[in-house]
């Protein structure tokens, strides 16, 4: 059942959307009328993100969504993403998801300078470099949503660079919030627990079961719909007024 086209002639780009909660997000969007830039970064994840395209074009909308590969731990992958969406649906972009994110569990005694890295480059600064490379081309009033984690504000044991990096795309949701707002843009984050996902195959299972024991909404893993929901509401006008919160997606297991 296709929603009311609240983003009608919206332009969006998913980072990270050629699966999971992605390309659930990308779907979303274009349901209700954006047209979608899809970013994947491995050739094994082509075929994803042309079929979240194709799923897009089935709509029967007039909904469009471009395919594109970039590496967001290459610095000028954020101007290469950008510079393709503008070439394709023209000079405004109206909305950013930072979705695109890596996680490894690795204990401290085996953590290198190269694991921070691979980390936060993909986590925090691609967020960042991706919202300077948007922001001349934003249409106010324009909406940045960051993917954050249940897991920037608690800890787990062999997964600290992945819950400070995701504590670092709090901060950084806020910083931006206040500097962007006076243009009317907001800036927001989302923070899911645990989602039925491919990325959830690399968290331990022992968290994981702590984790459904704990959340009290029919002690279930969410689904991406459930995010993808959220996300798109925070895209809409009715979502003006909030800027630089995250909201804890996660069925009651933080309560923020």
């Amino acid at each position: 059942m296709i929603t009311e086209a609240h983003l009608a002639g919206k332009v969006a780009i998913v980072t990270g959307s050629s699966r999971g909660i992605g390309a659930g997000i990308a779907l979303e969007l274009a349901k209700k009328g954006a047209n979608v830039t899809i970013v994947f970064t491995s050739p094994s994840s082509e075929t994803g993100a042309k079929n979240t395209a194709a799923q897009i074009d089935r709509l029967g909308t007039g909904t469009k969504a471009i395919v594109v590969q970039a590496n967001l731990r290459d610095v000028d992958a954020p101007d290469r993403i950008v510079k393709a969406t503008v070439e394709a649906f023209g000079p405004h972009i109206d909305i950013l998801v930072n979705n695109a994110g890596v996680l490894f569990p690795k204990a401290l005694k085996e953590t290198t300078a190269e694991d921070f890295a691979a980390i936060f480059d993909v986590n925090v600064r691609a967020p960042l470099l991706m919202t300077k490379a948007v922001e001349p081309f934003l249409r106010a009033p324009a909406r940045i949503i960051n993917l954050s984690s249940v897991g920037a504000r608690q800890g787990f044991e062999a997964l600290a660079m992945y819950s400070s990096s995701k504590a670092a795309i709090e901060g950084l949701t806020r910083g931006l919030a206040a500097e962007l707002g006076h243009a009317g843009h907001t800036v927001n984050a989302v923070a899911p627990g645990p989602v039925q996902s491919e990325m959830l195959d690399d968290v331990p299972q022992d968290i994981v079961d702590i984790q459904l024991k704990t959340t009290p909404v029919e002690h279930r893993h969410g689904t991406v719909d459930d995010i993808a929901q959220i996300v798109a509401w925070l895209s809409d006008d009715s979502a003006r007024w909030v800027s630089g919160q995250t909201i804890s997606a996660s069925g009651g297991y933080t309560m923020y």
